[in-house]
């Protein structure tokens, strides 16, 4: 069952496919802020998966978060992700990104329950 309070971590150590040059989101070797919203994202989809209906995911549908340090290469960061309201399909969640204690980013994000093979077959 979908509560508020659901929570979840996901780590990851920054290497050069996660560099703002290598996804072409910058042009210095640091964590790419695409990489840190991926990595929420994450945090906040695994967190909600053990409670679904069987055959369901969820899928991301807005994210607002800031980035407000870099991170260099060979860091572990973690993403933090906690449920804040269920509405129906809708989800929300209160995100944050984390280089040891420090703070690297925090937003909120949506994400949408949807049946897995339903989305699929809209795509054709």
């Amino acid at each position: 069952m979908l509560e508020i309070g659901l929570k979840n971590s996901s780590s990851t150590v920054v290497t050069d496919s996660l560099t703002a040059s290598y996804i072409g989101s910058g042009d210095m070797p640091v964590l790419a802020t695409p990489a840190m919203i991926a990595l929420m994202e994450n945090a906040a989809m695994v967190a909600v998966a053990p409670h679904l209906p069987e055959g369901s995911t969820t899928v991301g549908g807005f994210i607002s978060s800031s980035h407000l340090k870099p991170s260099k290469i060979g860091e572990t960061i973690t993403a933090v992700a906690e449920v804040t309201k269920v509405e129906g399909k809708k989800i929300e969640f209160k995100v944050s990104a984390y280089s040891g204690e420090t703070l690297l980013g925090e937003g909120t994000h949506t994400r949408f329950i949807v049946e897995r093979q339903k989305f699929m077959d809209k795509l054709g």
